[in-house]
């Protein structure tokens, strides 16, 4: 067990390397090419006050004026000693930016993913045990419903009704405005997480019902239950113990693996309620041409999504054992 645990941590730490150095080279390479002027974003309004010579300075300040190849791996000599360089927008240490953003974003994702994991599960399960019933078509019709709904059309609706016209939450923003840091309360600030974790956590909540309702419909119909209701076996006795320990697994690795889309659906809810985190960090320096900044979010956003499949594994591993013995790929 010890040498396939070995194993296992060593390809997944020859993978991840071998991802981030993809990631690095891809995404550099997608923000040479895009239109977006750095110098010119980062003067912003000032541009016509900004003469040659200054713009000039300006980009030999952050060395936008050397060869790409030459500040790529500038920038990457620096990464392999832990300095993720300096944001333009912030003129910051990008590691600091990140790590304040992501203190904001970190409640607000594991909320929504908490929640869509949860009401997903258990919303499969209900419509999956009252197969062909009048709740099992209404859960479907709301999974159906909720997966072609845009997020930030969802965001917009919430914030309208119970913060324009009902006032129960308050419109935007992490904390309130005008208020000390050390004012603010934790009620505060789940008033203000509340409308953007529910937005996030739609778009969860669709696949893992739907896929937990057909894996369960499966394992109902399979040879073993059939076997276990000659027995005697029925009601919550029977889905307990032959139904939701044969789905657990794929349950697991499902919600797990929406760590992507949970990191790309906070870019829209962060923007929807001006929630300040790596969401809307990431559409600030993609917009405003902040290169050190968006490459340190897109290796962070790398090694969550990566963190996120890697422990869905090793749950797997730990709750079926033929995964752990080597027998099932």
């Amino acid at each position: 067990m010890l040498r396939n645990l070995c194993a296992f941590a060593g390809w997944k730490a020859i993978r991840l390397v071998l991802l981030l150095a993809a990631v690095s080279v891809i995404s550099f390479m997608l923000i040479e090419w895009s239109p977006i002027d750095p110098v010119q974003a980062y003067i912003g309004a000032d541009m016509l006050r900004v003469g040659p010579e200054q713009r000039e300075a300006i980009a030999a300040y952050w060395g936008l004026d050397r060869p790409p190849a030459e500040r790529f791996f500038k920038w990457a000599a620096a990464l392999l000693q832990g300095d993720m360089g300096t944001s333009m927008i912030y003129r910051q240490p990008v590691s600091q930016v990140i790590a304040e953003r992501f203190a904001a974003s970190a409640l607000l994702m594991a909320a929504a993913w908490l929640l869509s994991g949860l009401v997903g599960f258990a919303a499969g399960v209900i419509a999956a045990a009252r197969r062909g019933s009048l709740i099992d078509r209404a859960v479907q019709w709301i999974c159906y419903t909720l997966a072609s709904t845009p997020p930030f059309w969802l965001g917009l609706l919430l914030l309208m009704t119970f913060a324009v016209w009902l006032g129960w939450f308050p419109v935007g923003l992490s904390v309130p405005a005008g208020v000390l840091a050390d004012q603010v309360t934790l009620a505060d600030r789940i008033r203000h997480m509340a409308m953007p974790a529910l937005t996030l956590s739609v778009a969860g909540i669709a696949p893992v019902a739907l896929h937990t309702r057909q894996k369960l419909i499966d394992v109902l119909s399979s040879d073993y239950v059939l076997f276990a209701k000659a027995r005697g076996e029925k009601g919550a006795g029977l889905l307990l113990r032959h139904g939701l320990r044969n789905i657990a697994i794929p349950a697991v690795t499902l919600q797990f693996a929406s760590f992507s889309e949970l990191f790309g659906g906070a870019v829209l809810a962060e923007q929807v309620f001006s929630y300040p985190g790596l969401g809307q960090a990431t559409v600030e320096a993609g917009l405003r041409g902040d290169v050190p900044l968006l490459l340190g979010l897109v290796l962070c956003s790398a090694v969550f999504v990566f963190a996120g499949n890697t422990m869905a594994d090793l749950i797997g591993r730990m709750i079926d054992p033929r995964i752990r013995e080597g027998k099932v790929l």
